[in-house]
């Protein structure tokens, strides 16, 4: 999404109290962004230990060539987010082709995220094949439930979650694994994306809204 793309769909948000939230959909496809430079505009850290490393590249495979956003830092759990993106209910959705990690190959989304330490993540890895919810806590990571599910290494997929109260539903290439009652963490955050440990893992055409659209 290029800067006047960008600011045009911001005016589209109301703020209400001092929390911006959101009344349309947005989506970022990373391609009017500078290859071999961090996105602009977004939010990267760590929650534990070691160094993430969020990269716009260029991939011929992209679902909307010709760039990515990738992720080749090592860390126990690395984000990127748009912290200016508030939503208390609503959807996160992304493309993603797990590349490579001996220890994992993961990729996945973020929402309700207060800060480094206290978010809702949930993910889909190629090495063990299987969707995952958990939500962050203190900097802790905490299950709430895993499915098995085909997630083939080295090709693209959808995954997608809704979300409105305690209510969560978690979608792999169109299709629900899990569906979740949990109130641990309330209110509005930022949403974004996620990887683990050595996890090197490309995004495209990363979507939130207000609703299921």
């Amino acid at each position: 999404m290029d800067a006047r793309k960008a600011f045009f769909t911001s005016l589209a948000a109301l703020v209400t109290g001092g929390t911006m939230t959101m009344a349309h959909a947005q989506s970022f496809d990373f391609d009017r962004e500078t290859a071999g430079q961090p996105p602009e505009g977004w939010l990267q850290g760590i929650t534990g230990r070691g160094a993430a490393r969020w990269i716009v590249e260029a991939d011929a495979t992209a679902p909307s060539a010709p760039n990515v956003l990738r992720q080749s830092g090592v860390a126990t759990f690395a984000w990127i987010v748009r912290r200016e993106a508030k939503l208390e209910d609503g959807f996160v959705e992304v493309k993603f082709k797990p590349l490579d990690g001996k220890e994992d190959q993961a990729g996945g989304v973020v929402w309700r995220w207060k800060d480094g330490d206290n978010y809702y993540v949930a993910r889909a890895n190629a090495l063990e094949n299987n969707v995952s919810l958990y939500y962050t806590q203190g900097g802790r990571r905490i299950t709430i439930k895993y499915v098995d599910a085909p997630v083939a290494a080295k090709t693209w997929h959808v995954l997608r979650v809704n979300f409105a109260g305690k209510r969560v539903s978690v979608a792999l290439d169109g299709k629900t694994y899990i569906e979740h009652e949990d109130g641990h963490i309330a209110g509005s955050g930022a949403v974004g994306l996620w990887t683990k440990a050595d996890s090197v893992t490309a995004f495209d055409d990363f979507r939130f809204g207000p609703s299921s659209r």
